[in-house]
């Protein structure tokens, strides 16, 4: 049987399980290393006792946050083979999540708010939180992100800002135009920008683009050469990055400042298929080269 031809309900139900699955996952990791109390590296530099279980719950949009926004828990885990394993379930546990909720996105799109407004109320617990941290519905983007998990173990880790990431989706004239005119089009802003959208060819693909946050960028350097000969990787870090370390010990760290860059770090690549100045302001398009 398809998802489209499943009830609703049904695949709600799979959700609730699913979730389920997941929240216990979170415990049993979260039990398994307050026990274990492995070495542990922290950029906030706070030390908690329930500061992991705590992160790995955070799943929730707080009031008025901007959906794009995550909240990040940079760290690093030298953890044993049992602790990994645990880290691996919360992460199969994770994807289980994302991929029922895009099918159920797929074939009952409506559907997708009341699933992300359901799931507190599998857990009273959880229920209160939301309640009295003033947090509201389920953060997609916060439930699924995996835990970032190092395939083998590694001698140091230098982490550091990444601030020139970008979307760019390409839309096309008459799309930029649908969205100038749901603008105001009174004002003489918009009928500039769209007096000069129409001074151009109906045919020329034009890029909508969105800046994104900073982010932190680890980059890791093996002990020992992979079976692919790479010695070193580079990961985004926005959850506790987890490394093999039977003996306990970190890896050396190399700390990044305590502040991203205020501005671009990176060279504009010579070849940029952009224009430097933005074509339509008030969309963030531009056109290419």
């Amino acid at each position: 049987m398809t998802d489209t031809s499943r009830p609703l309900y049904r695949l709600l139900h799979e959700l609730d399980d699913h979730f389920d699955q997941l929240i216990s996952t979170i415990h049993h990791a979260a039990t398994l290393y307050e026990a274990k109390t492995p070495a542990t590296w922290r950029f906030d530099g706070l030390s908690n006792a329930g500061w992991l279980r705590a992160a790995l719950l955070d799943m929730w949009h707080q009031q008025n946050q901007d959906g794009r926004e995550t909240r990040n828990y940079i760290a690093l885990i030298a953890a044993d083979d049992t602790l990994i394993s645990a880290f691996q379930e919360v992460n199969a546990a994770k994807k289980a999540i994302s991929e029922l909720l895009q099918r159920i996105k797929q074939s009952h799109p409506n559907a997708l708010s009341e699933a992300k407004h359901r799931l507190p109320q599998r857990h009273p617990e959880v229920e209160t939180v939301l309640r009295q941290g003033g947090l509201a519905r389920l953060h997609l983007k916060q439930c699924w992100r995996q835990l970032p998990i190092a395939e083998a173990p590694v001698a140091r880790v230098r982490f550091a800002w990444y601030s020139s990431g970008r979307s760019i989706k390409r839309i096309t004239v008459q799309e930029a135009e649908q969205k100038l005119l749901q603008l105001d089009t009174d004002s003489p802003h918009i009928r500039i920008q769209l007096s000069r959208l129409a001074g151009i060819p109906s045919s020329e693909p034009l890029a909508q683009v969105q800046n994104q946050a900073p982010l932190m960028r680890g980059n890791l350097f093996f002990t020992e050469p992979l079976e692919d000969g790479h010695t070193r990787r580079a990961l985004n870090i926005a959850m506790p990055l987890i490394v093999p370390a039977p003996e306990n010990r970190l890896p050396h760290i190399k700390m990044p400042p305590l502040e991203p860059p205020a501005q671009r770090t990176r060279a504009k690549r010579r070849d940029e298929k952009l224009e430097s100045d933005v074509f339509l302001p008030s969309l963030r398009v531009y056109r290419y080269r």
